[in-house]
């Protein structure tokens, strides 16, 4: 991107990778310089600065045809005008099409940045006209570099678990910080323990997750409602940006919750196979070498590839959270069974 910056930007670029990477925050500070590092690009008040989300599940026709008439004005202040479709990946076909016009032949002083967490459901014929700029999850070390310089307070173990429970994620580790997702990791760890504990209900198991996810979804609509306050937008548009907020809060927890179920699973594998320098929650390692015994580690092995199986199904299909998580507890506690009779 400084290339592109000191050598004269390229028409249009494709930034894909996992989500809570940098790519959005890339996009602003690349717009930003294209814009002369205006300050309004952060509040995406510039002028010259067109930004395009969803307003439900998708990026519609309409949505891009709105653009479209945007990108033939000439700049208003800037030498050129930069276009940012955020989650590119939920444009639908139509809107597709009618954006790969423009892409073919914009105008010189257009700059056109997609944002896409996933690339598989955008058309070549986009990919092609576009230069690729792929973002990876970050390295263990940089996201525990950021957590030591956000939380000196804490620990080296705790520092290394958020690191590790986060996957690569920097928003994931900045959530973790939060006091409220502390409280729910406490929760869902309790929970995780609890399947192969002597009391265990898979009702109140799932209910645990669902409220955690409820919980991140109110906080997503409360932040949004305030962000959209200094925002001149139609009630239509707030309203369903901020239904989009909860909604992709809610689903975000759920997944999060359920990878964070199998590295505890795979934990106790680690831990009863005495790889110390394996664990995911390495402050909670005395718990895992309590919980990481021989008599479970069968069952441990089926219950992370049970909890993974169900994370599948959540990421590629339209289930029913609850019904979903207490079919998952239940088939967690018959994974157990074998063991349950077993001194921890």
């Amino acid at each position: 991107m400084r290339a592109a910056l000191a050598e004269g930007p390229a028409h249009a670029y494709l930034f894909h990778g996992p989500a809570g990477v940098g790519k959005r925050g890339t996009a602003l500070a690349f717009a930003a310089e294209l814009l002369g590092n205006d300050p309004r690009v952060e509040r995406r008040s510039h002028p010259d600065l067109y930004v395009l989300e969803p307003l439900g599940e998708q990026i519609r026709i309409d949505a891009v045809r709105e653009l479209r008439r945007d990108l033939h004005m000439r700049p208003f202040e800037a030498q050129r005008r930069v276009y940012l479709v955020f989650a590119a990946h939920a444009m639908n076909d139509e809107a597709a099409d009618a954006l790969l016009k423009d892409l073919e032949e914009p105008p010189e002083y257009a700059v056109i940045v997609l944002v896409a967490d996933e690339v598989g459901s955008l058309a070549e014929t986009i990919r092609s006209r576009c230069q690729a700029v792929p973002f990876r999850r970050l390295s263990e070390r940089a996201v525990r570099d950021q957590v030591r310089a956000r939380a000196p307070e804490l620990s080296e173990d705790e520092v290394t678990s958020i690191a590790r429970v986060a996957g690569g994620r920097l928003d994931r580790a900045e959530r973790l910080l939060d006091e409220a997702a502390a409280r729910r990791r406490e929760a869902l760890l309790e929970t995780a323990r609890s399947v192969y504990g002597p009391d265990f209900d898979p009702s109140a198991a799932a209910r645990t997750v669902l409220e955690a996810a409820r919980e991140r979804a109110a906080e997503a609509k409360e932040r949004e409602e305030a962000a959209i306050e200094e925002l001149d937008l139609p009630t239509r548009e707030a309203e369903q940006r901020v239904r989009r907020a909860a909604r992709g809060a809610e689903r975000e927890q759920l997944l999060a919750s359920l990878e964070e179920l199998a590295t505890w699973y795979r934990d106790l594998v680690a831990a009863a196979a005495g790889a110390e320098s394996a664990l995911v929650h390495v402050d909670r390692a005395a718990e895992l070498h309590e919980d990481g015994t021989l008599e479970r580690l069968e069952g441990a092995e089926r219950a992370a590839e049970l909890v993974r199986e169900t994370w599948r199904r959540f990421e590629e299909f339209q289930l029913s959270p609850g019904v979903a998580l207490e079919a998952l507890f239940v088939e967690l506690r018959r994974a157990f069974a074998g063991a349950l009779g077993a001194p921890a």
